[in-house]
């Protein structure tokens, strides 16, 4: 028998777990949704704290760039969740959206026709569940529950009064009209624990009978006959199989995993596509190009007079969670920050400040010795641009990722401003008299070249990849890949440009607006 469904969705991440829940809505369309990874049943996965503990585990893709020139020939991990919720089960739940600044220049300066700021957030509002904040910039009733944590620790609060002290503008919002400013960041979490594309969207979608989820499926092929997207090929259960659509595929695999799926199914480069041994089907030379990402790095302190959230890694502040969703476990590690331009000419803030308090570098894979603080900036704005290929024709083999870090000379320099600023913070009296000395760098005089040696030897990703099947080059404006019917592809790849700040929410915007683009379609 030929299976055969209305619409494939590929990947249950923070995208396609909201086209499942949305096209579903309609009882007489039926869905079929495709994820590599399985369930989402990890108690770290749950434990806001405990998220990084799932890097470099069973639930994680565990990509690694390609040695990267400019951070001294080291490569960078990038971790990426492989389960139902995709990166929205493994991030650390900073609800932030962008600037307005962000979405019409992909307006202005891409043809992203009707992605503009004042398009795109009725999206992020109706996505949204904030506990305290309310209209007109914020929903109150839609499936993502977004709260101020139930948990602050006294370094993050301290250094908000820092950073105040030192000039920037206390805010309680950094998703309402104004970006910049200092403050607490809130979360995608319920009750103090983590509140996921998957608890939002995908449970709620699940008890309707025209939606079908298939986890442990990993993609292998877009089915494509006379220029039309027909089916999908993925690997399950041991065996190779075939689905059929109606109505259209929609990849929603992430910067990573989306353009390798369509360079595997004959639509990309196509002198790249030959050297591997794939028909070309659509030669789309920009299929992977445009990959950029959001580094980041900080300058460390040990501590003194105060604790550390590792202090709190025992049974008795679990069991506290675990009854009040209260206490430590409910951190997301990165409490408060804030976001700042390094230029008065800038049209928006380039750099966003994290604050940590423990010892978080190295994505957090090293045990911390020692109490600390970790006050890091992110370059929310690079201009460094990288690209994605395969290395084999056989879709288990992971792709050639390169996001050509600091290509830019521009990007190292708003790093050491950030950085320089962070320093600056940092000896305002409200966190200084908890910081004992410095530990990385392990020096207090933080000359130009000390930082841009640190920069590099210890930069890493934010976990905020996008681009590689951009808006305006490989889709258009209602997010249709160029040169083929009935294939879109609705997650973070088609940004033309990272958003300035965390990407998870205006992932799932993507996948809100695409819904529609998709219902208005059918």
């Amino acid at each position: 028998m030929r299976e055969t469904f209305d619409y494939i969705v590929v990947g249950a991440g923070s995208a396609g777990c909201v086209l499942a829940d949305r096209l579903t809505e309609d009882p007489g369309v039926r869905v079929l949704l495709l994820e590599a990874g399985g369930e989402d049943n990890a108690d770290e996965i749950h434990i806001p704290a405990a998220f990084a503990n799932l890097f470099k585990t069973k639930w994680d893709w565990n990509y690694e760039t390609v040695e990267q020139k400019h951070m001294g020939g080291r490569t960078a991990y990038w971790p990426r969740m492989k389960a139902l919720g995709g990166c929205s089960s493994m991030n650390a739940m900073m609800y932030m959206r962008g600037n307005r600044a962000d979405y019409d220049f992909w307006r202005d300066s891409h043809g992203a026709t009707g992605w503009g700021y004042d398009d795109v957030l009725p999206y992020f509002v109706r996505a949204e569940r904030n506990t305290r904040l309310s209209g007109p910039m914020h929903g109150t009733d839609g499936p993502l529950y977004v709260e101020d944590r139930r948990y602050t620790h006294e370094l993050s609060s301290s250094w908000v009064q820092a950073a105040v002290a030192w000039g920037l503008k206390p805010t309680d919002d950094f998703n309402g009209a104004h970006q910049e400013g200092a403050g607490l960041y809130q979360v995608t979490c319920h009750n103090g624990r983590r509140w996921s594309t998957a608890d939002a969207y995908l449970r709620p979608a699940m008890v309707r009978d025209n939606l079908t989820v298939r986890t442990n499926a990993l993609a292998t092929r877009v089915i494509i006959e006379s220029g039309r997207a027909v089916g999908m090929e993925y690997l399950h259960e041991g065996s190779t199989k075939t689905t059929y659509v109606d109505g259209e595929v929609v990849l929603s695999g992430g910067a990573i995993n989306s353009p390798q799926l369509l360079m595997l199914s004959g639509i990309g480069p196509a002198e790249h596509l030959r050297d591997m041994g794939i028909e070309v089907v659509v030669g789309l030379n920009e299929v992977g190009e445009n990959l950029h990402d959001h580094p980041a790095a900080a300058i460390i302190y040990t501590t003194k007079k105060t604790t550390d959230l590792v202090d709190y890694a025992n049974p008795r502040r679990l069991v506290q969670w675990q009854l009040t969703g209260r206490g430590p476990m409910a951190s997301n590690i990165g409490e408060a920050g804030g976001f700042i331009p390094t230029s008065e000419d800038l049209p928006a803030p380039d750099v966003q400040f994290i604050v940590a308090p423990t010892l978080f570098y190295d994505n957090g894979l090293r045990e911390p010795t020692a109490p600390g603080f970790t006050a890091a900036a992110v370059n929310v704005a690079p201009k460094s641009r990288g690209r994605l290929r395969l290395r084999s024709s056989n879709p288990q083999w992971r792709p050639e990722i390169d996001p050509a870090y600091y290509t830019d000379p521009s990007d190292i320099e708003v790093m050491v401003a950030g950085l320089r600023m962070q320093q600056e913070i940092c000896e305002r009296s409200a966190i200084a008299r908890f910081l004992d000395r410095p530990f990385l760098p392990d020096t207090a005089d933080l000359t130009e070249e000390v930082l841009v040696d640190h920069i590099r030897e210890w930069s890493q990703t934010l976990y905020h990849p996008v681009g590689t099947c951009s808006i305006g080059t490989v889709v258009d404006p209602s997010l249709k890949v160029n040169g083929v019917e009935g294939l879109r592809v609705a997650d973070a790849s088609v940004m033309p440009m990272v958003p300035r700040g965390n990407t998870n929410a205006p992932t799932i915007m993507v996948g809100e607006k695409a819904a529609d683009l998709i219902k208005n379609n059918h």
